[in-house]
């Protein structure tokens, strides 16, 4: 045997098997690392996605958050108004109901001097019927003595 038929024989083999390998067997693992580079390529581009989504949202919750402060806000304003408006209502009817009351109260105190001083005139003018009779030292009847005694009160 013949190292250099033995040498090209093998190299003829080789090639024959480069040949079949590059023809058979090559292309369905070049297309399978195909497709798994582009099923990675896929997921680092969905991440990108799902990254840029996610500091999307985080800027709009940040937005609805701010929206909602401001809301509250003037929500809050809003409610101090009208309860400066009840307050301010609720003085109002205590003051006219103050002055109603007070009004009621002067028409009372009104009425009792009056009635005092008609007891006050009576009581005087008895007084100074007693002193008259004395001071005259007779009786003065009060029935034959009613216009003097309505003079008194009067003038008194």
């Amino acid at each position: 045997m013949n190292i250099n038929a033995t040498l090209i024989g093998e190299s003829i083999t080789f090639f024959i098997f480069v040949w079949f390998c590059m023809k058979y067997v090559w292309p369905p693992i070049m297309n399978s690392l195909n497709e798994r580079k582009k099923l990675i390529a896929d997921g680092l581009a969905a991440g990108d996605r799902g990254r840029h989504e996610l500091e999307l949202a985080s800027k709009s919750a940040s937005q609805h958050l701010l929206e909602a402060k401001q809301k509250s806000g003037e929500i809050m304003a809003a409610a101090d108004k009208r309860a400066a408006q009840i307050i301010d209502e609720a003085k109002q009817t205590a003051k006219v109901e103050a002055d109603r009351i007070f009004a009621s109260a002067q028409a009372n105190v009104a009425q009792e001097v009056a009635r005092a001083r008609e007891t006050l005139r009576s009581h005087v003018a008895e007084l100074a019927v007693a002193g008259a009779e004395k001071i005259l030292r007779r009786e003065i009847n009060s029935k034959t003595h009613a216009d003097l005694l309505t003079a008194i009160q009067n003038e008194l």
